[in-house]
């Protein structure tokens, strides 16, 4: 039988459960919508490869500008519930409007700016989440990290589940099933998350330039920069790649990006955990090295047991990245926490931004293979800055 006290000694697990909850359905709506978005504009809207690179550059743009006008607001005065509540709403709407229109221009210009506002509910949910932490005593760092979990696992099964669903009963169905689960955070967010006020107005800082270590920190910019874009790039084509040049299943992909996702998690954390003892500047060059051999590999392979266990080192990649990058940008910036962590968030950024216009004009010009060129291109840079940095 519970009793007012131990009901509310309970209420903080519960609203912890909730944030698990909101991150895992959070990612589970993206995992679902953006691994199929290039077959989407291909097969559903027959647009052409240029056009969908372009929709995903005006995509990551719009993403961009509602979350950076976003974050001002909340982190001065809003209320980030709320904020979060509104955010899954469009995002939900969003998903329902890719799920009945079939027009290019009205997606690009309103589907966008939708998609926009719902992948803004994830950085606010880990702001809402940090400043829950600092209220209740919980350790940030663990809890934080416990929370990407939740959104990695949801990229384990949003994908395959997104083909499986595309394939077996349509796009209409996918992307309902994504509005569903923007639907399902929105109701989490309104009934069990906390609601947190701001009681003053916040000075936010801008961004500084780095005030040690600049030439370094350029050019791990630079290499951060291209190991996502050839990310983005990657899953922008490879769908197409799969269906049109190699003529596979379309689960095939899902099943790819799931499996990679899945394995990511093991290295994320094995990185995590060997961070402070090896040097972060060899993890990343060991995440280099693995995205030459990954994006190598799609060039020749072609049969599709080989391109799952290629996907080991598209996770060892991602991974090490993920883990390590954001800790040597720190560490090249002493001092500069926030804009080191600023500088590190931007490089994924940039990355979707240039990739949309780079792999959709190689696909229209040269076809699918001459972006894997590319990719690959990239990544060989990737590991001459990486190694070009001296320690910090």
């Amino acid at each position: 039988m519970f009793t007012p006290g131990v009901l509310i000694r309970r209420l903080p697990n519960l609203q912890a459960s909730a944030f698990l909850l909101v991150a895992f359905f959070s990612g589970v709506a993206g995992a679902l919508q953006t691994p199929t978005l290039s077959l989407y504009l291909s097969g559903e809207i027959h647009a052409s490869p240029m056009l969908v690179g372009l929709f995903f550059t005006v995509n990551a743009l719009a993403g961009i500008v509602v979350s950076q006008l976003l974050a001002t607001f909340s982190d001065r005065r809003g209320d980030r519930k709320t904020l979060i509540l509104q955010c899954c709403v469009l995002g939900a709407a969003g998903a329902l409007l890719f799920a009945w229109s079939h027009s290019y221009l009205l997606l690009i210009i309103v589907g966008t700016l939708l998609a926009g506002f719902g992948t803004t509910a994830n950085p606010q949910m880990f702001a809402l989440a940090r400043e829950h932490a600092d209220k209740t005593g919980r350790e940030a760092a663990m809890f934080s990290s416990v929370m990407r979990a939740q959104i990695s696992l949801a990229w384990v099964i949003g994908p395959p589940l997104a083909f499986a669903l595309a394939v077996g009963f349509g796009f209409k169905a996918m992307y309902t099933c994504a509005a569903v689960a923007f639907a399902a955070c929105a109701l989490l967010v309104h009934f069990l998350l906390p609601t947190m006020r701001k009681t003053q107005a916040v000075t936010i800082d801008k961004l500084q330039a780095p005030r040690r270590n600049r030439r370094d920190t350029l050019l791990l910019f630079v290499a951060c920069t291209l190991m996502w874009c050839a990310n983005s790039c990657y899953l922008i084509t490879m769908p197409l790649y799969i269906v049109h040049e190699l003529q596979l299943n379309e689960k095939l992909a899902g099943e790819m990006i799931g499996l990679a996702a899945g394995l990511e998690i093991p290295v994320m954390l094995i990185a995590g955990y060997y961070a402070a003892r090896f040097s972060k500047r060899r993890l990343l060059r060991i995440s280099a090295a693995s995205a030459v051999l990954f994006y190598a590999g799609t060039l020749f392979i072609t049969s599709p047991g080989m391109l799952l266990a290629l996907q080991f080192f598209n996770a060892l990649f991602i991974g090490l990245v993920a883990a390590t990058g954001m800790l040597y940008f720190q560490d090249l910036m002493p001092g500069q926490a926030g804009a080191a962590t600023t500088l590190f968030t931007n490089t994924s950024r940039v990355g979707w931004l240039v990739a949309g216009l780079i792999s959709g004009g190689a696909a229209q010009l040269w076809g699918y293979h001459s972006v894997f060129l590319l990719t690959l291109a990239m990544a060989a840079v990737t590991l001459g800055c990486l190694w070009s940095i001296r320690n910090p």
